[in-house]
């Protein structure tokens, strides 16, 4: 690994230290995800879990009870609305709803966050669709999404402990049209992966969430096993800047790291382009989706 410079030592140990003193994730949510990962686990053991914490409770029960699912009846028990959505949807359910409330709760200095989330809500949206195409199992395909709606995490830190900069930032992939990974390199010496990594290490979450947080640019680098993943994410997050849905900052898309980024898929682009209906009912579904924690 290359030597550090003090300048990008300065800025990492500050966005560090800023991160330490965000709110750990609360011990519902750990909780939770530490049942899921049980190959065992069954919904009585979720429903002990979640039972304990009454805002989870009543986002699991809008869930199940929004126009998303337009059940003829409505869901009263804990129970009942797990064993129908599934322990992974309502896994992340939880797992997202804390992440996006815990980084979003002050908004962003350099980006709207507004635009921010439709552009996360779109990438999770197309990852679930494009692993449709690829014949991911249904439950699975949940990963997908909040993998694609969580990647972009470290730009929330990064401009808020750093807004002057970051604004000089966006002023510089302005000026040269260039990536916003290529413009946060030169103004910081590392990128918004580097800071989701930093985050997604101290919520613990697990090895596929770290690594597309830190490899959804270069997804060939992600190990064997989550590879899938990190490329499907990493042409979703191509999909919602090339159609302009939502922003994350990144305006402008160099053409040599587009056509790394359609190769290494595997995908056809003309097949992920077609799937726009699909993706535009998905991301309606998961705006409701991160409704409920509202």
């Amino acid at each position: 690994m290359p030597e550090i410079n003090v300048v990008t030592q300065q800025y990492l140990d500050k966005i560090r230290k800023y991160i330490d003193r965000m709110p750990s994730l609360s011990t519902t949510v750990t909780k939770v995800l530490e049942v899921c990962n049980q190959p065992t686990t069954s919904p009585n053991d979720l429903n002990r879990v979640i039972s304990l914490d009454p805002v989870l409770t009543g986002q699991v029960l809008k869930l199940i009870n929004s126009a998303y699912y337009s059940l003829p009846n409505q869901i009263t028990t804990l129970t009942r609305a797990i064993i129908m959505l599934g322990i992974n949807t309502v896994k992340n359910l939880a797992l997202s709803t804390a992440i996006l409330g815990s980084v979003g709760r002050e908004g962003m200095e350099c980006l709207s966050m507004d635009q921010f989330l439709a552009h996360s809500i779109c990438v999770g949206a197309t990852a679930k669709s494009i692993a449709g195409l690829a014949d991911i199992p249904l439950a699975q395909r949940e990963e997908f999404f909040v993998a694609g709606l969580l990647h972009d995490l470290g730009k929330i830190p990064l401009s808020n402990c750093f807004p002057d900069d970051y604004r000089k930032v966006l002023e510089l992939c302005n000026l040269q049209r260039c990536s916003l990974l290529r413009a946060e390199t030169m103004i910081f010496g590392f990128d918004h992966r580097t800071t989701g990594r930093i985050i997604a290490r101290k919520w613990q979450l697990n090895d596929n969430m770290i690594e597309t947080l830190w490899h959804h640019h270069t997804p060939l680098k992600a190990t064997e096993a989550n590879r899938p993943l990190v490329k499907t994410v990493a042409l979703a997050n191509l999909y919602a800047n090339l159609f302009e849905i939502g922003s994350a900052g990144d305006l402008f898309q160099e053409p040599t790291q587009v056509q790394q980024i359609i190769d290494d898929s595997g995908h056809d682009w003309h097949a992920v382009a077609a799937l726009y209906k699909t993706v535009e009912l998905e991301v309606q579904k998961a705006q409701v989706f991160l409704q409920v924690s509202r």
